[in-house]
């Protein structure tokens, strides 16, 4: 997995905010979406790419900016030759472990407090490991946790408008700590619902029993309670499986397939032919 260091940030463009909208409610964690329109004609980005935010900003190291990816939430658009990309910033803070002092994430309050008419600094684009297979009988096992859910709204779209005729399964399982916080999948924000009429498409929701004792999201719960569905999909060779959230995404995803395999050594062989046949794609962040 490549990290932050390896992406070329010498190509940088200017992008004005021409949207930011909160998309969670006040009492909970917050989620904008933001809608960018790039002045230089000759950047274009897929739904398959990410693109860089560099914040000018002195590091602990030294250094003198701070750079970090986002996937495109949204189709990508040209309007006046320009393009037009969406992304999610969840607002992020952290507590220092020596320390105990309270620290603001750099990028990610940086870009929730933009507004209408502000500049930033993008790079890119650069490759996502989502793409959609040229099988379209393949089974797809989209898996999201947060803002994670960005890469797969666009893929989705992309699949139902771009490609089309699609035969295969699409199961998206997506985790938030409340059903206010279900981006795109609640009753302001519920464009991945028109899709719930495609044959081929479910969505599964995961909530945390408890949001507000910051009780863990039952994501694993979420997928053994579709485990027959699953387990057929996984018995055949053209099902792949796209990943994206936080690190601890993969402790819950190695515990409920291998419960709903009979084992971890099934689920550990299984996974490995996943990702040698090129089927396991994931995002952490």
């Amino acid at each position: 997995m490549a990290h932050l260091a390896d992406y070329n940030t010498e190509k940088q463009y200017q992008a004005s905010i021409l949207k930011s909208v909160r998309l969670t409610p006040e009492d909970t964690e917050e989620v904008r979406e933001l809608l960018l329109e790039i002045e230089q004609p000759e950047f274009d980005c897929k739904v398959d790419q990410s693109f860089g935010v560099l914040i000018k900003s002195k590091g602990d190291f030294g250094n003198e900016y701070h750079h970090r990816l986002y996937s495109v939430a949204d189709l990508p658009k040209k309007k006046n030759g320009r393009t037009n990309i969406s992304m999610l910033v969840k607002r992020c803070s952290y507590i220092d472990d020596f320390s105990g002092e309270l620290y603001n994430g750099v990028g990610s309050n940086y870009l929730c407090d933009r507004k209408v008419g502000d500049k930033i600094t993008i790079t890119g684009p650069f490759e996502l490991p989502f793409t959609a297979p040229e099988d379209k009988n393949a089974n797809l096992i989209l898996i999201g946790m947060g803002t994670g859910i960005a890469p797969f709204r666009a893929f989705v779209k992309h699949i139902y408008t771009n490609v089309k005729d699609w035969k295969g399964k699409i199961r998206l399982f997506y985790g938030a700590r409340s059903g206010l916080e279900l981006l795109y999948m609640n009753d302001k924000n519920n464009d991945l619902t028109n899709y719930y009429d495609e044959t081929t498409f479910k969505a599964f929701h995961a909530l945390s029993p408890r949001p507000h004792f910051a009780d863990p999201i039952n994501l694993d719960k979420t997928i053994e309670d579709n485990a027959a569905e699953i387990i057929e999909m996984l018995s055949v060779s053209n099902t792949y499986i796209f990943v994206a959230g936080y690190e601890k995404i993969h402790e819950n995803l190695n515990k409920a397939f291998s419960t709903i395999l009979g084992s971890e050594e099934k689920w550990e062989t299984r996974k490995a032919e996943l990702i040698a046949g090129k089927k396991w794609a994931e995002v952490i962040y």
